[in-house]
């Protein structure tokens, strides 16, 4: 039976289909190179440890596939896999649930070098394409031959991302993880796909489709998912009354994913009701490297655009703060500015360089307005119900202004209810208990005298053994030793079904055979507040 999947494309596109159908695309029979029919064979891969924690049959395992590497490019693909996993699991996204897990890399070669563009995949094992040439994302053509490379690998494979040999922005989530080898956009476009797929939420950007998961709130007559994370003067007041949902409007969002050229400057225009103080401009473009490439304007007035620095002719999202009260030395007012002024407004997008053209793209727009201050709190680390607008101008609410990688690419975190949701999607497929481990104590005068020792994974102190060797910067290390300090481990043991307070909190004892010893686990993490299905409890025993 055909599975039905939700694809996530970053920022824009959304494809619904079944596995092992390509929709849109027509296939090179060449190209099929391990492609048998209904079930395809893996192809060969040679896999080497990335970041390793633990066991494969207690940890989650992500596995990052190559695709678009030839043979002579397999020592690159080591280092983009090793620098991505690194990346997305050091001091950002995945470092406080990195003993969870493990990463690995798994190189099969392919016959030409690069991702496929306009519909049409290169002779790779997976297949990675483009649907046109801009820059958002990036398909696969054979997801049998994936799913067969990742079945092969057993309990070593959980969440498998193909990693295209391409340097500029791409990427997708769902069954499989897409992304490409791009130094700026790969880590922040893995973190926002893995959280598609492992937490697993929606959306928080505005013109999505799908916001679901515990970052998502529909109906503000029902209590609010995340009142846990809000201060607890919040908390007092959405319990008497009505929730308060900050003050923001969409007026115009679009796509264009246009070629800019130099004979006429892409315009378009939206109606503003002129009650808002603040507003943002927010737009992502490719192809223009220099600040000479474009200008931005509003209502004729340059809004003083700048690349960022050393992008090439990589995608970026770029935010322009203008109005008064965001109390941010960027903000930006043009000449008499408050708030946009009610009426019609002309947004553009002039290309300055004729050499830009065939190169220089318009990817998306948007404009949004926001209440002052105390209408609207944009404070980071403020928790409240923030209005997010679909693509239909549906609305649904998001917990943070921009504190989320689910909202904000650029942003290298997750808020605090996705890591939560993150700990709990984590440690529902992974015990905190490695093992049990029974030993005779030799030479003891005592008959039947053993040890009994809880393997723990290691948070808390026990972080501090796995990654010491690993830091040579005592600034590294004072962050690992502040992380292990705000968590702990509480443990009970029992004897035949009765606590034995003696050992509280030891992870070896000595005990006296012929009797079934239980021990309980309780992790503790300033990073989970709530825990009503018991995952960070775990229970094992054992008869000596």
């Amino acid at each position: 039976m055909a599975r039905i999947i939700i694809t996530f494309a970053l920022l824009g596109v959304w494809v619904l289909g079944f596995q092992g159908v390509v929709f849109g695309t027509s296939v090179d029979a060449d190209a099929q190179v391990y492609l048998t029919g209904p079930v395809a064979n893996p192809p060969p891969l040679e896999i080497e440890p990335l970041i390793v924690s633990g066991p494969s049959q207690n940890r989650v395992d992500l596995v990052f596939f190559s695709d678009g590497y030839l043979l002579e490019e397999k020592s690159k693909f080591m280092q983009d896999a090793l620098r991505l996993a690194e990346d997305v699991s050091g001091n950002h996204t995945f470092n406080t649930v990195k003993p969870l897990m493990n990463f690995w890399a798994a190189f099969t070669a392919s016959e030409e070098s690069g991702v496929g563009t306009g519909g049409k995949p290169k002779k790779t094992p997976y297949g990675l394409y483009r649907d046109g040439t801009e820059l958002r994302a990036v398909y696969y053509a054979y997801p049998e031959v994936a799913d067969a490379a990742c079945t092969s690998m057993g309990e070593q494979c959980d969440f498998p991302i193909l990693l295209g040999n391409d340097p500029l922005y791409g990427g997708l989530g769902g069954r499989f993880t897409v992304i490409t080898s791009s130094i700026l956009n790969g880590p922040q476009i893995l973190r926002h796909e893995l959280g598609h797929s492992i937490i697993p939420v929606g959306e928080e950007y505005d013109g999505g489709f799908a916001y679901f998961g515990v970052n998502a709130y529909h109906n503000a007559s029902e209590s609010v998912p995340w009142a846990h994370w809000m201060a607890e003067e919040k908390k007092k007041d959405i319990e008497s009354t009505p929730p308060r949902i900050e003050r923001s409007v969409m007026p115009i969002q679009i796509y264009p994913w246009t070629l800019l050229n130099t004979s006429s400057p892409y315009t378009s225009t939206f109606t503003s009701s002129g009650t808002f103080p603040r507003y943002i401009v927010r737009f992502s473009l490719s192809g223009l490297p220099e600040e000479t490439d474009l200008r931005v304007e509003l209502d004729g007035k340059d809004l003083g655009w700048k690349p960022k620095v050393g992008l090439g002719m990589d995608r970026w999202h770029y935010d322009i703060k203008l109005g008064q009260g965001w109390g941010d030395e960027n903000t930006i007012e043009l000449e008499g500015s408050g708030g946009l002024t009610g009426g019609t407004h002309e947004l553009s997008f002039v290309l300055l360089n004729k050499a830009r053209e065939g190169e220089a793209q318009l990817c998306s727009a948007e404009v949004l307005e926001f209440g002052s201050e105390e209408e609207f709190v944009s404070t980071p680390g403020y928790y409240g119900i923030f209005p997010t607008y679909s693509d239909t101008n549906e609305t649904s609410y998001r917990p943070t202004n921009e504190d989320c990688l689910m909202r904000i690419v650029t942003t290298p975190n997750f808020c605090s209810v996705c890591l939560e949701g993150l700990w709990h999607a984590l440690l529902s497929q992974v015990r905190l208990i490695d093992d049990l481990v029974v030993s005779t104590i030799k030479g003891n005068e005592v008959a039947g005298m053993t040890t009994i020792e809880v393997k723990l994974v290691p948070f808390a102190q026990f972080r501090l053994d796995l990654e010491k060797s690993k830091f040579t910067q005592s600034s590294d290390w004072a962050q690992l030793r502040a992380l292990a300090e705000a968590e702990h481990y509480t443990i009970i043991w029992y004897k035949d079904n009765i606590a034995l307070p003696e050992f509280e909190n030891q992870t070896k004892i000595e005990v006296i055979t012929h009797a079934t010893y239980a021990v309980d686990v309780r992790f503790h993490t300033p990073e989970v507040r709530l825990d009503k299905e018991g995952h960070l409890g775990d229970r094992r025993e054992v008869v000596v």
